[in-house]
């Protein structure tokens, strides 16, 4: 029972599940939710009072000093139930109780004791109350009402865990790394129904070797995870250390692999210095991971901080790359965004999220080939756009090697005919996506993004109006371009 109870849902789920008495007891209990509070706290108050008279006169009862405790209990009593609400010791749930409900545990109880010392001074009982078991009262009430939140808690915890199995034996899980965001994650395994069990901690501080986090032993260092894993019967691995290095996390990582056992990664540093390490935030481990330099955001501020209220076109806006720029790009708040693609499915689908994050702009959809001018000049001229950024281009290495025609017209003479619709209707701006494959190409896609960077160069000459430029990028984490999905599937395959 808490001081405002549990929250419905869950508690009354769990007395559901186990006999119609208990929940009648259960629903009563929370319908008087303070009141049953305050007679705890009312309650253990006398029952340490005379619990400290019976340990005073060797367990037994004194009756020279009955009347004095009938008169003390009543008092001492609301005294400490008085306190307790002033210093809000009641208002936490005690599922939830931690160091602060403690300290303001004790600060009222010595509060409360100090209260009843002044108080039973002036009250005409004869023979008073010893002194000492007013003040062996005051600790034993501090410890029994803390052992009472840690005990709720410890039963709570354990019975949520056991409704939520559901019968099946949680998944015994290793957990890498014994700092802040381990402490974290396996707090909330114990703590929490999440389908797992902590059967050890692996962490590289031999300090910490033999310590134990919420009653989870530290077993070993990165180089033990097999041995450990095999001791514990651990069934998966969650690697805690967002903070790690690419080179220590590719370090871990071979070990980890080494076991033959899944294993998963906990990201984000940010939210383990704010304390909001969940399970939900495990996932598994990404390239980027590993990368040895930090992955670097498409951003590109320069060229959006004059697109403001204008009209933007962008040609291969349904890929990967043109995608995010288009996202990018409408949180400057362009008046119009024009998506040009021939891919309809995934233009359709960029369409509707960007509708839906941001209704102000209008979003205007096309279907059309950048290699066809004739349609190309009639979505300029009905358009009219301020800045162009042309990403449609053919990107896969291998596939333009045995298609090279394709490759030169499409990379080629559709960079040409976009930039000169851009030029002709008055584009302020035209922007190529390009690739760092352009630079000493070796290879035809190479060569063809080569040739387009300088077509757009040469047409600045013919167009001064407009001002051309080429920004070049590298692998694209997750592009379609790029070699690292590539990457991705040959590990899933174990090559």
């Amino acid at each position: 029972m808490s001081a405002e109870g549990e929250e419905g849902t869950d508690a009354d789920a769990h007395a559901a599940d186990v006999n119609p008495i208990i929940v009648a007891v259960h629903d009563a209990l929370a319908a008087h939710r303070r009141l049953v509070v305050a007679a705890i706290y009312g309650g253990v108050a006398v029952a340490c009072l005379a619990g400290e008279l019976l340990l005073r006169f060797e367990m037994r009862w004194p009756p020279e000093y009955t009347r004095a405790f009938l008169v003390a209990a009543p008092i001492l009593a609301v005294i400490r139930v008085g306190l307790a609400a002033l210093f809000r010791v009641s208002s936490g749930r005690w599922r939830f109780v931690g160091t602060a409900d403690v300290v303001r545990l004790v600060a009222a109880t010595t509060l409360g004791t100090v209260v009843f010392f002044g108080a039973w001074a002036v009250l005409p009982v004869s023979p008073s109350l010893p002194r000492s078991v007013l003040l062996i009262e005051w600790v034993l009430t501090t410890y029994v009402t803390a052992a009472i939140w840690i005990s709720y808690r410890t039963a709570y915890e354990r019975l949520r865990q056991r409704r939520m199995g559901h019968g099946h034996a949680p998944t015994p899980v290793l957990i890498v790394g014994a700092g802040e965001a381990g402490n974290l994650l396996v707090r909330e395994i114990v703590r929490f129904p999440t389908g797992y069990r902590a059967v050890g901690i692996i962490d590289d501080d031999p300090s910490k070797e033999g310590t134990a986090l919420h009653g989870v032993t530290v077993r070993g260092q990165v180089h033990d995870i097999a041995r450990v894993a095999r001791e514990t019967r651990a069934q998966e691995l969650i690697i805690a250390v967002p903070s790690a290095s690419p080179a220590d996390l590719r370090r871990i990582v071979k070990a980890c692999e080494a076991t033959d056992i899944p294993f998963k990664v906990l990201p984000g540093i940010a939210e383990v210095l704010a304390g909001d390490v969940r399970l939900t935030q495990v996932r598994d481990l990404r390239i980027e991971d590993l990368l040895g330099r930090d992955p670097v955001d498409l951003d590109l501020p320069e060229l959006c901080d004059a697109i403001g209220g204008t009209c933007v076109l962008i040609t291969g806006a349904a890929g990967s790359i043109g995608s995010e720029l288009s996202r990018q790009i409408a949180h400057h708040r362009p008046a119009r965004l024009v998506l040009v693609d021939r891919a309809e499915s995934d233009l359709y689908f960029l369409e509707l999220e960007l509708r839906r994050k941001h209704p102000q702009i209008e979003i205007c959809p096309v279907m059309c080939d950048v290699s066809h001018a004739a349609a190309l000049d009639v979505v300029f001229s009905q358009h009219r756009p301020n800045a162009v950024f042309h990403a449609a281009a053919y990107k896969h290495v291998p596939m333009m090697e045995l298609n090279v025609r394709s490759a030169i017209w499409n990379n080629v003479y559709g960079t040409l005919a976009v930039a000169e619709a851009a030029a002709r209707h008055g584009a302020g701006k035209c922007v190529l996506v390009s690739t760092d494959k352009a630079v000493r190409p070796s290879s035809v896609m190479g060569a063809t993004k080569r040739l387009a960077e300088m077509l757009v160069i040469e047409l600045q000459a013919r167009f001064p109006k407009t001002t051309f430029t080429a920004v070049r990028f590298g692998n694209v984490l997750g592009s379609n371009g790029s070699v690292i999905p590539i990457f991705q599937r040959q590990i899933a395959r174990g090559e």
